[in-house]
């Protein structure tokens, strides 16, 4: 027996419910505060560079990240809207290269959608354990690159140059600049920065963990995790949320190194997740999944893990359609971004095949 799946006859019911046409009550509230008032709807593609938008920010070398690469710009931030679809009242912030199919997929759900440049580039330079072993290393360096806050001695990440403020300064530009847009919704009462409760932080794989850091230290309406998160070594996914944990979401293929090497699941389980049902197979159940927060995919990638890696998150090229075009994996994107998160299946004991001490394996 698979210890990683549900039984689809379990779960089959609650997908019937889910996916028949019902909506959250905060849903249902957030679309009725924000309504488009476009003359001429359609979807936005909007585009800037960092540097431009604030001044203030700068570039780190010392950390590979800067302005400019090859002599073209490495700073450009994307943003998108459609304003056919009603809106839900939710940003999403992409912690991630820009994914045009998972922007379209993102926006046909009535969300709005950012992906920011800000000061990432650290991992490929401290991304082994130090030593003496500190657990909060790389965690550290994730939350001052995301947030600004002083929390690790190898970087040096000011406020101008962490995701929260860049993410802020774009929004207030794409405010002034695209008003169809309605973005002024997601800045904060005072204008000091974002309503963060109405933010959705989401990135694949490196991303993913960085998105997961944030979302522990900060407050906000959901963290939507592809393939992660990692930081296979580290404690922090244990640590005290002030986003509740029925707001995190994560989903792998089985084939993913991070999954079979047992990464994510084991930060799964140190974040509580199990607490909201058991690890599901989406290719074998129907949303909404019974409403669990772990879910995995076995699909055909011929052996790949490189492919499996990429496979959760959506591809023009490469994610698989059904015969009428849909993307056959559009129904699980759906509910990892717009599920309601009051709604959480059954709680289940942590699996014990996943290893938790992967240190000298």
């Amino acid at each position: 027996m698979n210890p990683y799946a549900s039984s689809p006859l379990l779960l089959a019911l609650a997908g019937l419910l889910f996916f028949g046409g019902t909506t959250s009550s905060a849903t249902a509230a957030d679309s009725a505060v924000l309504k488009f008032n476009d003359q001429t709807p359609k979807a936005y593609d909007l585009t800037a560079r960092a540097s431009e938008v604030d001044p203030k920010a700068q570039p780190h070398p010392e950390i590979e990240f800067g302005f400019e690469k090859n002599g073209k710009p490495a700073d450009t931030e994307r943003a998108s809207v459609d304003t056919r679809v009603p809106a839900q009242g939710k940003l999403v912030i992409w912690l991630m290269g820009y994914n045009q199919a998972l922007f379209e997929r993102i926006n046909s759900y009535g969300l709005h959608a950012i992906q920011v440049s800000y000061a990432n580039g650290w991992f490929s330079k401290f991304n082994k354990e130090p030593a003496p072993v500190d657990e909060q290393h790389l965690g550290n360096i994730r939350l001052e690159a995301t947030t600004g806050i002083n929390a690790s001695e190898a970087v040096s990440i000011p406020q101008p140059d962490c995701m929260m403020e860049r993410a802020y300064q774009f929004v207030k530009w794409l405010a002034k600049t695209n008003p169809e847009g309605k973005w002024e919704f997601f800045l904060a009462a005072d204008g000091k920065g974002l309503d963060w409760e109405k933010v959705i932080v989401s990135g694949s794989s490196h991303g993913a963990t960085s998105a997961a850091r944030f979302a522990i230290q900060q407050k906000v309406a959901r963290c939507v995790m592809f393939c992660g998160p990692r930081d296979q070594y580290e404690s922090w996914q244990g640590l005290p949320s002030a986003t509740p944990k029925n707001r995190f979401f994560g989903y792998s293929h089985v084939l993913d190194g991070g999954w079979s090497g047992d990464h994510y699941p084991r930060s799964w389980i140190l974040m509580g997740l199990n607490k909201f049902g058991p690890i599901v197979n989406a290719d074998e159940t129907k949303a909404p999944y019974g409403f669990s927060r772990r879910l995995i995919t076995a699909a055909d990638v011929k052996g790949d893990a490189a492919k499996a890696h990429g496979y959760v998150t959506p591809n023009a090229k490469n994610s698989p359609r059904d015969a009428s075009g849909k993307y056959i994996q559009d129904d699980v994107w759906r509910y990892l971004f717009t599920s309601p998160v009051d709604d959480v299946g059954q709680s289940v004991a942590p699996e014990s095949a996943t290893r938790m001490n992967l240190r000298g394996k």
